[in-house]
């Protein structure tokens, strides 16, 4: 194999695989990308086995080959060379030889049959969804994904597509749970029972969404979930597990409701929890006529209070909650203004942004 290529171009395309490759080392090939060169293209691979990527650009191939080498060490090597072309040979043992001017290098390689057979796809039943949408919608839900372990079904969002509703997605750890819905232009295509998608997986899409324009095209095919633009295909191995019918979490009569300042209640949360307990971050919420007030105690620490203006006129309640849980849901709503709809000490509340039912956050109460 040898071949010449663009610093820029070479960046781009191991970029991308960076975050892919494994870095414990339970299996150590998993360090390593595939390197493809045949008919003036270079192709990358790059897998940890649960999340999988591929992408190609242009090059000029002198001979074609391909070569596993260590991801990291081609990427920190063409970050420090000079704009212009570099040259890379697969030398007779499997390294490969990295040059450009006076400068050499070779990196231990090996042979491309060592590599895990990586996943590929049949289907053509590929749906688009503009990228923005599809990162907001992970936004929206990705900080309620499970950590534990011992509910794997949780470690993941629940994603639906149906041409009725669109798109759908759902995470819960139990405690708190997210549900946001984006409508789509009809799609040419049979509802889904729903995948849970990994977390892993879903830092994937967002990297590769981060500052795209146009759409990208979407598709499930058996335990995966494809997702191509242009040359790049990424593979996520999907979480199997039945998911819990989350429709039962949403509180259905909820008599309380205040209409709260977005920027003055996260601004007051982040204050007052300073002084929480480093754990719980547990926080009191004492509601009355026109005002909250946000407060929190710990013995080794202090306490703290403030009190910001609401617009509410139902009874008074006290309520305690997780000041992390609200924070976050209140960082992922870009609307000013926030429905926050209770009953009572005990029961879970409801969070979404002012007269906007496609985003709804549940949050479970704590005891104080």
């Amino acid at each position: 194999m040898k071949l010449e290529i663009d610093k820029r171009d070479l960046l781009s395309l191991i970029g991308k695989t960076q975050n892919i490759v494994e870095k414990r080392n339970t299996m150590p090939i998993l360090i390593n990308v595939l390197l493809e060169a045949d008919q003036n293209t270079l192709k990358v691979f790059a897998t940890d086995l649960e999340v999988s990527l591929t992408d190609q650009i242009k090059a000029q191939v002198h001979q074609p080959g391909k070569v596993a080498v260590s991801a990291k060490s081609l990427f920190e090597i063409a970050k420090e060379l000079s704009e212009g072309p570099i040259t890379l040979i697969k030398k007779e043992n499997n390294w490969l030889e990295i040059k450009q001017g006076k400068y050499t290098s070779k990196i231990v390689g090996i042979s491309a049959d060592e590599y895990p057979i990586f996943p590929t796809y049949n289907s053509q039943a590929f749906i688009k969804i503009d990228a923005q949408v599809l990162k907001e919608m992970i936004d929206k839900t990705i900080f309620s994904v499970s950590n534990d372990e011992t509910r794997y079904h949780l470690n993941g969002v629940f994603f639906e597509l149906n041409p009725a509703t669109g798109f759908k997605m759902v995470a819960t750890d139990g405690h708190r749970m997210s549900l946001v819905t984006k409508g789509s232009e009809e799609m040419k295509v049979a509802a889904t029972q729903g995948v849970i998608i990994p977390r892993k997986g879903l830092h994937e899409i967002k990297k590769l969404l981060e500052g795209m324009e146009n759409s990208v095209e979407i598709t499930i095919e058996g335990s995966q979930f494809v997702l191509k633009n242009a040359s790049t295909i990424l593979m996520i191995r999907l979480i199997e597990g039945k998911y819990p019918n989350y429709q039962q979490f949403i509180p259905q009569k909820l008599n309380q409701k205040a209409l709260v300042n977005r920027d003055a209640f996260l601004m007051s949360l982040k204050r007052v929890s300073l002084l929480a307990n480093q754990k719980s971050k547990a926080v009191l919420l004492n509601l009355s006529k026109g005002k909250m007030e946000i407060s929190s105690n710990n013995p080794e620490l202090g306490d703290a209070k403030e009190e910001i203006e609401v617009d509410y006129s139902g009874a008074d309640i006290k309520i305690g909650f997780n000041a992390r849980y609200i924070t976050d849901i209140l960082t992922s709503i870009d609307q000013d203004k926030v429905d926050f709809e209770l009953n009572d000490h005990l029961s879970p509340s409801l969070m979404r942004p002012h007269n906007d039912a496609s985003y709804t956050c549940v949050v479970m109460p704590m005891r104080i």
